[in-house]
């Protein structure tokens, strides 16, 4: 995976966006050249400096490349950003000659230009090595330990916890628990270390087969000890901790969602029957950690939460591309027709058309934090969307409504923004996030609260369920001081988190 200040795959964590001042391909173009006279990209696909033969092991499709350069690689690259770019006005036209690397140029095509508060318009550009992104998208796999790094801070002074184990993995068999701290990777010090690059690589390993160490204080611990742990072959758990609990006022259930990636279409089923099977008539979905990624997989999961009578003709979310395309999805030729509340299987991991459970609730409390990014976004903003009330209990989510759909070209995977989203009752418009208990169209009912490390994720008594239930039970939130932010704020280098591909809204064709 690479990005414009990350070349690492941080595969340490698991798949929209809307800035404030974005728009398809309108504004000011920021002194960028107007984009006019590029060649067809379909004319320069797959002319490649080092063609592949055969086909995918993942997808079985043929690869169609041929002998070509550098230079063909980046041409492709110019008129594909031309053509399919959300701000494609805004994109700078350097010389390519200039670029040591193909992944060098594609960096910079992007636009430059900042939201109302301050940040970066397009945070979210970058690449992987197709097939490792094959690999991780259908089957779920990726090089890691099997820990999901919570990052509290990711600039000086930096703070990492675990935030979850899965069983059987390298982290499981080091000791990790939910809470453990992370106090050097390497030797280098992970509050204030420049060392950015050496940090990711011991959080994030490319590859199955890296050794790295770490000093870590384990939750209640007042000293501190070393391990070491070799990445593996990590098959991620996009759901997790299914259980319900009986109340005064009915069967609770909760639901920890970690990723929307393909195998997470069988694993939500199962658990959305168990929890219709007794009958839920409230439900906590816990997506603090959930980053985002296949938009079809939310619209299932919001579906199977809301029931038929609300979401029956209704939009999901509709993608607005630029203001080339009014009326046709640029990617796919066909018409633009917006992404339905899916009511049946759509063949990730299940046989295609079978009908999907549903709970047919009103509400959902929903457990986020910064780490709530983009399809997890999509989920709270297309259930808004048709009435269905969502209290927020955590901390303001990531704010993503863009996507994109991924393009292979010469065995590079590219992500580049092409649409923004919005839901059933127009809006889309939540650049920085939604935000417990807060006013305004992206503010909702609920409470800030911190995450809690002294509890595993799923136990009542859990900072965060304990809120929610204690919201349902009588409308109030605990006394406490507001919860810090996961992205960090302060000056200084940063560390990615996790792999990108993880916090994105991402469609197939």
């Amino acid at each position: 995976m690479t990005s414009s200040s990350h070349r690492t795959l941080a595969s340490i964590g698991l798949i929209t966006l809307l800035a404030a001042c974005g728009g398809g391909g309108g504004g000011s173009s920021g002194g960028a050249i107007q984009n006019a006279g590029f060649p067809a990209s379909s004319t320069l696909a797959a002319q490649c400096i080092a063609p592949r033969s055969g086909s995918s092991p993942v997808t079985g499709i043929p690869y169609a490349d041929r002998a070509g350069s550098a230079a063909t690689e980046k041409a492709w690259l110019r008129s594909w950003t031309n053509e399919l770019y959300l701000w494609y006005r805004e994109v700078p036209d350097p010389d390519p000659t200039t670029f040591s690397t193909v992944l060098s140029y594609f960096d910079v095509l992007k636009t430059t230009a900042k939201t109302a508060s301050g940040k970066s318009k397009d945070q979210f550009h970058f690449t992987y090595a197709t097939d490792k992104w094959e690999a991780m998208s259908q089957a779920g796999v990726s090089a890691g330990y099997g820990a999901e790094w919570a990052v509290v801070s990711r600039t000086p002074p930096r703070e990492i916890h675990v935030g979850y184990v899965q069983a059987g993995t390298p982290a499981e068999r080091a000791g990790l628990l939910r809470g453990t701290q992370i106090l050097t990777v390497d030797g280098l010090d992970v509050a204030n270390s420049s060392n950015v690059d050496g940090l990711n690589q011991g959080l994030g390993p490319d590859d199955p087969g890296a050794t790295h160490t770490f000093t870590v204080r384990d939750p209640g611990a007042s000293t501190t000890r070393d391990i070491t742990m070799t990445s593996e072959a990590i098959t991620m758990q996009p759901v997790m901790n299914t259980h319900w609990m009986l109340t005064p006022t009915g069967t609770l259930g909760y639901l920890q969602f970690n990723d929307h990636i393909a195998p997470a279409e069988a694993a939500l089923v199962s658990a959305i029957e168990q929890l219709r099977t007794v009958g839920v008539s409230d439900l906590v979905l816990d997506i603090r950690y959930n980053g985002g990624g296949y938009l079809a997989i939310a619209s299932q999961l919001a579906y199977m939460i809301a029931g038929p009578a609300r979401t029956t003709g209704a939009t999901f979310e509709r993608q607005v591309f630029n203001d080339k395309y009014p009326s046709t999805n640029p990617v796919t030729g066909r018409a633009l027709t917006p992404t339905p509340f899916y009511n049946t299987t759509l063949g990730f991991s299940l046989t295609q058309g079978q009908a999907l459970p549903t709970l047919g609730l009103n509400r959902v409390y929903v457990l986020t934090g910064a780490g709530t990014c983009s399809a997890s976004e999509a989920i709270i903003n297309g259930l808004r969307g048709v009435g269905v009330e969502v209290i927020q209990i955590g901390n303001t989510t990531c704010g993503k409504p863009y996507g994109f759909y991924a393009q292979d070209n010469c065995g590079t995977t590219y992500f580049s923004i092409q649409f923004r989203g919005v839901n059933a009752a127009g809006y889309g418009d939540y650049a920085d996030g939604f935000v417990p208990a807060s006013s305004g169209d992206a503010g909702l009912p609920g409470c800030v609260v911190a995450d809690d490390f002294s509890h595993a994720l799923g136990d009542p008594a859990e900072g965060r369920f304990a809120a929610a239930l204690g919201y349902r039970a009588t409308g109030t939130c605990p006394v406490q001081t507001a919860a810090r932010s996961t992205l960090g704020n302060a000056g200084g280098p940063a560390i990615s988190g996790r792999a990108p591909w993880r916090d994105n809204r991402i469609l197939q064709r």
